[in-house]
């Protein structure tokens, strides 16, 4: 699969489950633990998640590039100036093109499955190499309401 989380890294003391059990022994200790504690509770805050995701997104470089997703925006009448913005839209745009590709790696595996079955003595490789043909794009992308139909060159 291509890029399943993009390389965005969640920090563990968010989801660690501790919750509130443990901040009043620190407090007792003479708060010597009172930062960590506090980051915990501020961490475990609703809006948090957001924020945190906000700042991943400055030290991410997608691969679509930053100047590509701008211009396609500004086209479309959305003037942007903070890059986290235009940074979510092309992660936004990455996770669609890999959910459609791998879509259609799925429509040529079963295409290839049908194809071997029908044959006898059909190759039955593992390490077999598929390649990304204009029927399993259109099949993919007629699954999210995208129409694609060949050009016609008699014209």
């Amino acid at each position: 699969m291509v890029g399943s989380n993009f390389g965005i890294i969640y920090s563990g003391s968010a989801g660690s489950g501790q919750g509130n059990a443990g901040t009043s022994s620190n407090v007792g200790q003479g708060g010597s633990n009172l930062g960590a504690t506090v980051e915990r509770e501020r961490s475990s805050a609703p809006g948090s998640h957001l924020s945190d995701f906000m700042l991943q997104l400055e030290d991410y470089t997608p691969l679509i590039p930053d100047t590509v997703t701008s211009h396609y925006l500004n086209m479309g009448g959305f003037h942007a100036d903070d890059k986290r913005i235009v940074r979510l839209v092309s992660l936004a745009a990455q996770k669609y093109i890999s959910d459609v590709i791998d879509d259609a790696l799925q429509h040529s595996k079963a295409r290839t499955h049908m194809q071997n079955s029908n044959t006898p003595g059909g190759s039955k490789a593992k390490d077999r190499k598929f390649t990304l043909t204009m029927e399993d794009l259109q099949q993919a992308l007629a699954d999210y309401g995208v129409n694609v139909r060949k050009m016609d060159y008699s014209q």
